[in-house]
């Protein structure tokens, strides 16, 4: 039985190196632009005068978000070049987040919620956007840079309402609220050299996937074995996080997270990605892009015979009204 896994285990040595090989040039990106500002902090925190600092006894909460709304139509009449009679779209997104911070913790959470319909004459009604993704991260800073943090990470990921692929006029029913759902549990390292870019690496995460409608669990959807709604995996997880303005009235908000389960074909990696940009127009109205990627091995219907993985896309556009949420902070001082 040893000899019969080490073939396995040779594979998964081989991910983890190039794991941390990718991990290590997204950090010495990170380290070279914040290597100036590390050593100008250090230089002012020598030359002052050593005394008691009260403000690593303070704690802070910070809060804040935003949503937005994006809504196009269009109709035809007599038109030669033709079209649907009607077409509109509707489309919202809403961010919420809320991060505390003390000297030497940080904890993360964040809300992000997505919600989209298209009505026109020849399709009818379908969803194109529905999403729940809930993530927060909790890290103790272990080095004097500020840099390092040992974390513990959770995600939870589903949608709100029954999904259907289509092909001309017929549709096939894919997916419902917690069909699927995905839960991350992980623990590990945790690179933040500033409040916009972070990488989080893992050697150890419970990835767990939840099929829990009875009919997409019978036909053994979403990798979850036939007849049962639950399908726990182990494995390394890699996930990297930017916020940041790109240019002025420009804003990125992007995310990539990488799993490998070790114990079946940790070479296939899974992929979730997402990207949005926000380009303000005014105080109310913005353009917004986002462009969504995912890879699961274990979703098997695409290809000619529905019965292939394959990577998913989806890109949406709109102009609409943004809001931005009060920013809120707290700082609390102890009672002396």
């Amino acid at each position: 039985m040893i000899y019969q896994r080490l073939p396995i285990f040779e594979k998964i040595l081989s991910f983890m190196r190039k794991s941390l090989l990718f991990v290590l040039i997204l950090i010495g990106v990170q380290a070279a632009s914040a290597q100036n500002v590390a050593v100008a902090k250090l230089r002012s925190e020598t030359s002052r005068t050593i005394k008691k600092d009260n403000d690593t006894s303070y704690y802070n909460w910070k809060q804040g978000g935003m949503y937005n709304f994006n809504l196009s139509q269009s109709s035809l009449s007599n038109w030669a070049a033709g079209g649907d009679n009607f077409n509109m779209a509707i489309n919202s997104y809403f961010n919420y987040y809320a991060y505390y911070q003390k000297p030497r913790q940080s904890w993360d959470n964040n809300l992000d919620l997505n919600l989209g319909f298209v009505q026109s004459t020849s399709l009818g009604g379908r969803k194109n956007d529905d999403r729940i993704d809930v993530l927060s991260k909790y890290g103790y800073r272990i080095d004097t840079t500020g840099m390092w943090y040992l974390s513990g990470l959770f995600n939870f990921r589903s949608q709100f309402f029954d999904g259907y692929s289509f092909s001309g006029s017929n549709s096939n029913f894919t997916s419902s609220f917690l069909s699927p759902a995905y839960i991350i549990l992980s623990a590990g390292l945790d690179f933040k050299p500033n409040n916009t870019f972070s990488v989080f690496f893992s050697p150890l995460t419970s990835r767990t996937t939840l099929v829990l409608n009875t009919k997409l669990s019978d036909l053994g959807s979403y990798g979850v074995p036939v007849g049962k709604k639950i399908n726990r995996e182990t494995g390394l997880f890699v996930t990297v996080n930017y916020n940041n303005t790109i240019a002025p009235n420009v804003t990125y908000k992007g995310r990539a997270d990488f799993f490998s389960n070790y114990y079946e074909k940790p070479e296939n990696i899974n992929l979730y990605m997402t990207n949005m940009f926000t380009f303000k127009i005014n105080k109310y109205f913005s353009a917004t892009y986002s462009l969504d990627l995912m890879y699961d091995d274990k979703i098997k219907i695409f290809g000619p015979l529905k019965k292939s993985p394959g990577l998913q896309l989806k890109s949406i556009i709109g102009i609409g009204y943004l809001k931005t949420l009060q920013v809120k902070k707290t700082i609390l001082k102890p009672k002396v």
